[in-house]
């Protein structure tokens, strides 16, 4: 009995490993996140959060798709993230390029501390919209739970490019100038 139970096992295990190899070979597609989508040249739909969420410092309220047929560049940030200090003053200095074209950047604080995400504001003299994800769904919405990340959508409501760590000028610039460029 014993002789037969061992040449069963691996037998079925085989069986097993073919199947899974079966699976991972058929199901072998492209790859469609956020970034290789953008990478290939693609831009995809900017998720869009079900409700809209707190105003750093004020009682209002914001999504966004309050933005559609605008640049936005959208940076997820934290109180906390020294790579987020770093790239404020850059992200600033789009504020006020955008501003005068119909763009905004849109800060979006993540699993923040208000009183914490509005010292930072404070002290970096950000002069952008910042709304808050206490909840992470907007975040997670761009596949994401990391900082700093910024994701610039162009005025469809299209991703056009993604830095999944700080930005500097020279990208904001070049990412920026590109989705201006577009036709809604």
């Amino acid at each position: 009995m014993r002789r037969r139970l061992l040449p069963g096992l691996i037998a079925c295990a085989a069986v097993a490993l073919i199947a899974l190899l079966a699976y991972g070979i058929n199901n072998q597609g492209e790859n469609t996140s956020l970034d290789a989508q953008v990478a290939r040249g693609q831009q995809p739909v900017a998720p869009r959060a079900h409700d809209p969420l707190r105003v750093l410092g004020s009682a209002r309220r914001a999504s966004l798709a309050d933005f559609r047929g605008h640049v936005v560049v959208l940076n997820i940030f934290a109180s906390w993230c020294t790579e987020c200090v770093g790239e404020s003053g850059a992200l600033e200095h789009a504020q006020q390029l955008l501003a005068g074209h119909g763009g905004t950047v849109l800060g979006v604080t993540y699993l923040d501390i208000s009183v914490d995400a509005q010292r930072f504001v404070a002290a970096h003299h950000l002069g952008y919209p910042v709304i808050q994800d206490s909840t992470g769904d907007l975040v997670r919405a761009f596949g994401t739970d990391a900082v700093p990340e910024t994701f610039v959508i162009n005025r469809a409501g299209r991703i056009a490019a993604v830095r999944r760590y700080s930005v500097d000028r020279a990208w904001l610039q070049q990412a920026v100038a590109r989705a201006m460029a577009e036709s809604a």
